[in-house]
């Protein structure tokens, strides 16, 4: 059977699109994309992400994330702004705003050109159980703990999924799949654990490499920049009201919190290629 499918990126976080608007969700979803996110052997990306009609009345289109290893994700910032652009570039959203609904919500999205969108991606929660992280009791902010034989500084936040966001002098020399992994898989996160590894250059620029569960390192990661930027205006390192900008593996995210912590993303979303392969 033929598949037709949309690669797109933003930041180089880059997925696999399927409009499953009128044909649903596929059922073998999961072994399909393990399957085609394999790079070298496959198309090649992050996952796969299944653009679908609307349940929330309102709404342009919901999205479904799924890893590369298969499993359901709840948000994902890079995929959203590139669902809204695909809804933009086909006319099934009008105007220079569209909703979008994900597992964690609705997101509202401003498309200010062509490829390039501002997400609402609302406030960050730190409540320990809405992450969830255990062993603690009050929230997780700049906590030294042990991991791999090493102490490291962290601050747990949820986006709609969960981040641990850890502070290091340099990204470049880091064994990500070791300190990644790690965290991933440790006692403190039941669910497992997108982790920031964060270099701050100054108050409103950082460096940002990023650990994503269920897909290893990616070159980018929009609901872990938000977090990253929440988790700095929290210790009063970067500055509400301001853009921070975040220089990742796939290029620049900028992020400002708002009154009420309400975080806005801005950043591209393009379209790498359409084709069709055989499943």
């Amino acid at each position: 059977m033929k598949l037709s499918f949309t690669k797109m990126q933003g930041c180089a976080n880059d997925y696999i699109y399927l409009d499953c608007r009128k044909s649903g969700v596929p059922e073998n979803i999961a072994a399909l994309s393990e399957k085609l996110s394999r790079r070298h052997f496959s198309i090649g990306a992050d996952g796969i992400i299944c653009i679908c009609a609307a349940q929330t009345a309102g709404a342009d289109g919901m999205m479904r994330i799924f890893n590369a290893d298969g499993s359901e994700g709840r948000m994902c910032g890079n995929g959203v702004r590139c669902v809204a652009e695909y809804l933009f570039r086909h006319g099934y959203a009008s105007g220079t705003a569209a909703d979008v609904e994900t597992l964690s919500g609705v997101k509202h999205i401003v498309r200010r050109e062509p490829g390039l969108l501002t997400v609402d991606m609302g406030a960050p929660e730190l409540a320990p159980e809405k992450i969830p992280v255990t062993g603690f009791a009050k929230p997780v902010v700049n906590e030294l703990v042990e991991v791999n034989g090493g102490a490291v500084r962290m601050t747990c936040v949820s986006m709609g999924n969960p981040h641990c966001v850890v502070y290091v002098p340099d990204t470049a020399g880091l064994n990500l799949p070791v300190l990644g992994g790690a965290m991933e898989h440790s006692k403190w996160f039941p669910e497992g654990v997108n982790t920031e590894f964060i270099q701050i250059l100054d108050e409103t620029h950082l460096k940002m490499r990023v650990w994503e569960r269920g897909s290893g390192e990616t070159w980018a990661c929009g609901t872990g920049t938000c977090a990253t930027v929440a988790a700095l205006t929290e210790l009063g390192i970067c500055p509400a009201g301001e853009d921070i900008h975040v220089q990742l593996r796939g290029g620049v995210l900028t992020i400002r919190v708002l009154p009420g912590r309400q975080l806005l993303m801005t950043g591209a979303a393009e379209t790498v290629c359409e084709g069709t392969t055989e499943v």
